[in-house]
């Protein structure tokens, strides 16, 4: 396959027993660390552009999550498919990595809970956040859930035409973005997920979206809505596609609310993936975050 401005080589750590995750780790290793999280049905190449634009003084860490980019895909005889568990293979690669200190939070849709959920280990290390598309609490009380979504979540037929079609990701690739991606984009983001065992996670990201109490990431959740407004006093970067049909104004609402001091751009011709809409008016916005706050 191609992967047009993905000129990377991903390495590989064994997370649990005999189930490794890919990941990058792009720039100088004493550089400050920006841990960058994807969501579904992304995976590191959501990044690149971002990636580019930092290496040269920043230490890039961006994992594909297990059953996602070039990680290992488990069935679910040897892996549990949960937010835990996203949580705990994050925490394995930076102690493999040997980060265990402060860090700079970059994440996008799923990439927002299991971000926030690994920070209530120690929230203290977390310095700085980028925040794009994304949640970390409860689908706010005004927002329908919607039922493109809820077709994977809860419909079986659904969960099937998704892995025999690879329906959720080559949607997202056609879909969600204003800008139209040139085919090969395309076939980048969701390529990687074509054939039943590929595409396994994205599915299970779906049905492990948490609504209400019982669902198994709902206590997690809870926990991070909690835990939000105490990164008010760090500095914080918003980039929102406003076209995003889940992650939409309510989400971002949520944020602004929680960190009222947050620089927030919001753009009303981006769609989900806005760092493919707008990474030419983002990246160097968020370099210039990163700079002028520097971790100290």
């Amino acid at each position: 396959m191609n992967f047009p401005d993905y000129p990377f080589a991903p390495n590989r750590s064994e997370v649990r027993p005999g189930i490794a995750m890919s990941f990058l780790d792009e720039g100088p290793r004493d550089g400050e660390v920006v841990v960058m999280l994807h969501g579904n049905p992304s995976w590191s190449y959501y990044w690149r552009h971002l990636v580019l634009g930092l290496r040269d003084k920043y230490r890039c860490i961006v994992p594909d999550h297990v059953g996602m980019g070039f990680s290992d895909r488990p069935d679910d005889a040897r892996y549990a498919y949960t937010l835990q568990s996203r949580i705990d293979d994050l925490d394995a690669l930076l102690k493999h990595l040997g980060i265990d200190g402060p860090v700079t939070l970059a994440v996008h849709d799923w990439g927002g809970a299991i971000g926030f959920g690994w920070a209530l280990r120690d929230p203290s290390r977390i310095r700085r956040l980028v925040i794009t598309n994304t949640g970390a609490f409860p689908l706010p009380v005004a927002k329908r859930f919607p039922k493109r979504i809820a077709m994977g979540r809860d419909s079986r037929l659904g969960g099937w035409l998704i892995r025999r079609f690879n329906l959720f990701a080559r949607g997202a690739a056609r879909f969600g973005t204003e800008c139209k991606l040139p085919r090969d984009v395309r076939d980048a983001y969701a390529g990687v997920y074509n054939g039943w065992d590929k595409a396994i996670s994205t599915l299970r990201f779906m049905q492990d979206i948490p609504l209400a109490e019982g669902d198994r990431a709902w206590p997690l959740v809870k926990a991070m809505e909690a835990a939000l407004p105490a990164y008010a006093d760090r500095p914080a970067f918003i980039g929102w596609g406003l076209k995003d049909f889940v992650f939409d104004r309510h989400f971002l609402d949520g944020f602004r609310a929680a960190l009222p001091n947050a620089e927030a751009h919001a753009f009303e011709d981006a769609n989900h993936y806005v760092l493919e809409d707008k990474h030419e008016v983002l990246v160097p916005a968020i370099r210039a975050f990163l700079d002028r706050n520097p971790l100290l």
